[in-house]
């Protein structure tokens, strides 16, 4: 009886590295599986990165020649025309402050009914409003920190 157990034994346990082997080669193909997969979205991460920097630099070049095209205008106008040119940008956030406080203004005193205020001043305005204000205090002072 013990003879046959000891063969039984011995012939179940010669599997036993063959079944081991299986389990370890199914771990490693997942281990490598998992590795593939993050290595791909690493290489997606650095695609993705790469592209923004494209669209940055096509924006720099962009912006510079932009610069230089009215660099090369300007150089050939006269005095009144640089002159205007350079108050437009500042006339316009002006007109837009004096706008918002004549109607918070009027208002204030009655002068006008909230449905006209609303009118004039609506999401659309108070976006352009908005953009204006931070382009003049937001990236003034982004541009000082980031020089300083």
């Amino acid at each position: 009886m013990l003879s046959l157990l000891g063969s039984l034994l011995g012939f179940g346990t010669s599997f036993l590295p063959k079944v081991m082997d299986f389990f370890q080669d199914k771990q490693d193909k997942k281990h490598e599986l998992a590795l593939m997969v993050e290595q791909a979205k690493i290489q997606q991460q650095i695609g993705e990165q790469k592209l923004q920097m494209v669209n940055v630099e096509a924006d720099i070049r962009g912006q510079e020649s932009l610069l230089k095209h009215d660099s090369k205008i300007v150089s050939k106008a006269a005095q009144w025309v640089i002159n205007l040119s350079a108050t437009v940008r500042p006339m316009v956030a002006y007109l837009l402050f004096i706008e918002f406080f004549v109607l918070t203004w009027l208002l204030a005193f009655s002068k006008i009914s909230l449905e006209f205020y609303q009118g004039i001043w609506n999401e659309p305005m108070q976006a352009v409003f908005a953009t204006v204000v931070s382009f003049y205090f937001g990236s003034r002072s982004f541009n000082r920190k980031s020089h300083s």
